[in-house]
């Protein structure tokens, strides 16, 4: 099979590499997607020093994620790839590892999100959940001056205060972190002056930051363990030795960053969905607790919280029919496989009701699924199980303000209403 290019009359102009085609609108983009997944093989897309093979379709992302011994993490999953000196600083996260020490390493973190404790922190989320609407009920929201924030107000909240008890982050020290997780993703993936940017230098000192509040949070547990994840990972063995602060940072800010942001875009985008498609919302007020699995899931699907992630392949091999090379770079992109019309029928349109839905969207199997999958159902059912049974009338204002992203689909702002 033969290589296509972006030179190629075929791709029409798309390149997924260029900052501008991520600051199209979301249209655009999809149709973009859909005129590559119709393509006989993978399109290589060049960038400096480089370049990728993006795997569009839904059989490819799914197999690339479950041949880890062949499309491997360790050179770096993100695009672009943190620099050198910030991987050394920093520690590297659990996405840029493989096994063994991937498994060694998540095996630990698995402990906080099986789902028995998850179910046992299902109270916690509860409260947290009632705390929020008590406070949109008496801010009364949406009425005389307008609409508010719901990512400020509602969808940034659940998930920062579900994972910090989960970590064991005291409370004085959860508002400073909440402004560092803030400045640590602010940016991520985004185009500025010319350069797509992972982690400006504000983003590292926030990041900093954050490794020190995990320093002196860890310190505490090594004399003072409770139940809790923090108290887990530092008295942790892995392979003989306990966790470095370095790799203690790093977890820590993969788990604080990513639980909250990922979740946080998926409940804005969730009410965004259902304000723009009265229909499914109906459907799913009529009977919550039947639909509401459906319900998550669709969202997930449709809005693709993280759009794409990077593997190198460690040696030759052949991708359903396409040959690769021992050195060549693959971007899975979960943001078309889950629009793929071999998988999903009329796959631009929100259906809560659709099954099967196989989407990619919490990754496409393999060792690198998310640990967080089912505490982030849990959150989105029970926020939004409160929500309607208190504010029967919230519903999403305006556009939302999206980032332009080519790593995850992020909201920083969406108006609401509750009356």
């Amino acid at each position: 099979m033969t290589m296509v290019s972006t030179s190629d009359r075929s791709v029409g102009g798309i390149d997924l590499a260029d900052p501008a085609f991520w600051r199209q609108p979301e249209p655009a983009r999809h149709a973009a997607f859909a005129r590559l997944r119709r393509l006989d093989a993978p399109v290589f897309f060049p960038e400096p020093g480089g370049g990728f093979f993006a795997l569009v379709r839904h059989a490819d992302v799914v197999t690339a994620s479950r041949t880890p011994d062949v499309f491997v993490s360790r050179h770096g999953v993100t695009t672009p790839r943190p620099a050198r000196w910030v991987r050394t600083v920093f520690g590297d996260s659990m996405v840029n590892l493989d096994d063994p020490r991937h498994q060694q390493l998540r095996s630990i973190v698995a402990r906080a999100f099986t789902p028995r404790v998850v179910a046992r922190i299902a109270a916690d989320t509860e409260r947290v959940a009632a705390r929020i609407v008590d406070d949109l009920v008496v801010a009364g929201s949406g009425s005389g001056g307008g609409p508010g924030d719901f990512v400020t107000a509602v969808a940034g909240r659940l998930p920062f205060e579900v994972i910090c008890t989960m970590m064991g982050i005291p409370d004085g020290y959860r508002g400073t972190l909440l402004r560092r997780i803030d400045s640590t993703t602010e940016r991520a993936g985004v185009q500025r002056a010319g350069r797509r940017l992972r982690i400006p230098g504000r983003g590292i000192a926030a990041l900093a930051q954050l490794h020190r509040v995990v320093a002196r949070v860890g310190a505490d547990r090594r004399r003072h363990p409770t139940d809790d994840l923090i108290s887990a990972l530092v008295t942790a063995d892995v392979a003989g030795r306990p966790l470095s602060g370095r790799e203690l940072g790093s977890f820590f800010s993969l788990l604080l960053v990513a639980g909250v942001e990922t979740t946080r875009n998926t409940i804005a985008h969730a009410l965004r969905l259902l304000t723009a498609h009265p229909d499914q919302r109906e459907l799913l007020l009529a009977d919550f607790d039947a639909r509401a699995a459906g319900f998550v899931d669709e969202v997930v699907r449709h809005s693709s919280p993280i759009m794409q992630f990077r593997r190198t392949v460690a040696r030759d091999h052949t991708l359903n029919g396409f040959p690769l090379h021992a050195g060549d770079e693959v971007v899975m992109y979960y943001v078309s496989a889950n629009r793929d019309e071999a998988v999903f029928a009329a796959p631009d349109r929100f259906d809560i009701t659709r099954t099967p839905n196989p989407h990619v969207g919490f990754g496409g199997g393999g060792p690198h699924f998310c640990l967080g999958a089912s505490l982030a159902r849990q959150e989105l059912t029970v926020l939004f199980r409160e929500l309607f049974t208190r504010l029967p009338d919230l519903r999403s204002v305006g556009a939302p303000d999206l980032v332009p992203s080519n790593f995850d689909h992020r909201v920083a702002r969406l108006g609401f209403t509750c009356t």
